[in-house]
């Protein structure tokens, strides 16, 4: 589908949602849970438009290999099991050394054995790590991107925060997220697909009771959105805050420059 242009116009307000409990153990918890079939329920929730969705980010903020920025590592956070990370390494043609941070255990294991499968652990650097207190030195990478994870970070201010500060000078970060489609009927049908379908597929595949695809459409609910994130992008310490949505609002790509 063409996505809408980006844009920076302010979103219509939404009502306020119940508080969502983000807790650091909670998460770690059910991701931990989910994380053998992660990448299957991954695919198969999104009828495979997630691959599109990362692609789509390497192409609207591409690796610099040019110009002050030239050589300097990307970083990944909450990268899961390193989906976008493989995709910048594949967009970068394995010229560029990219950090792939989470702070799950599990899916970061999962990520390194896909990343030794397809050869590209020489270049992928697979690192534990809290995305609210990062353990890197500041203006140390050309692109910081966090897809999916964003907001699941605890405090996402302190998140955006530590993002902004690893970032150098002249360097971006880029934020994909699940948002609320504004169109109707797409808007009606997303959110009952998200309440009723999205939970039942996920435990079915997962054979267990487990709350993480009741979390994933409460946590999506409840997150910040459009000129919402944006402000707090801004406010972080990013210019020239834009946000890219795509196939129909479904996600959207939130872009700043650190300056």
């Amino acid at each position: 589908m063409t996505a809408p242009p980006a844009t920076t116009e302010p979103a219509a307000p939404r009502p306020a949602a119940p508080p969502v409990d983000k807790s650091g153990e909670r998460v770690k918890r059910m991701f931990g849970e989910i994380a053998p079939r992660y990448d299957l329920l991954n695919h198969l929730l999104s009828g495979n438009v997630d691959r599109y969705w990362r692609w789509r980010t390497t192409r609207v903020v591409p690796p610099v290999t040019a110009g002050p920025l030239a050589g300097a590592p990307i970083l990944d956070l909450c990268t899961g099991t390193g989906d976008l990370a493989i995709a910048y390494d594949k967009a970068a043609r394995g010229k560029l050394r990219i950090t792939a941070a989470d702070f799950c255990p599990q899916m970061l294991a999962l990520g390194e054995q896909k990343g030794a499968r397809q050869g590209r652990n020489d270049r992928i650097e697979w690192v534990e790590a809290d995305a609210t207190a990062l353990p890197f030195a500041s203006d140390t990478y050309q692109l910081v991107t966090a897809a999916f994870g964003l907001r699941n970070v605890a405090d996402t201010d302190a998140g955006l925060r530590e993002m902004t500060r690893v970032a150098r000078p002249g360097g971006k970060v880029a934020v994909l997220e699940f948002t609320t489609p504004r169109w109707q009927p797409l808007k009606g049908f997303y959110g009952w697909y998200f309440r009723n379908v999205l939970p039942r597929i996920g435990q079915t595949v997962m054979r267990n009771n487990s709350a993480a695809y009741e979390y994933l459409p409460e946590s999506v609910g409840a997150f910040y959105e459009y000129e919402e994130l944006t402000e707090r992008m801004r406010a972080a310490g990013l210019t020239n805050v834009r946000y890219h949505p795509l196939t129909l609002g479904i996600a959207t790509l939130y872009v700043g420059k650190k300056n």
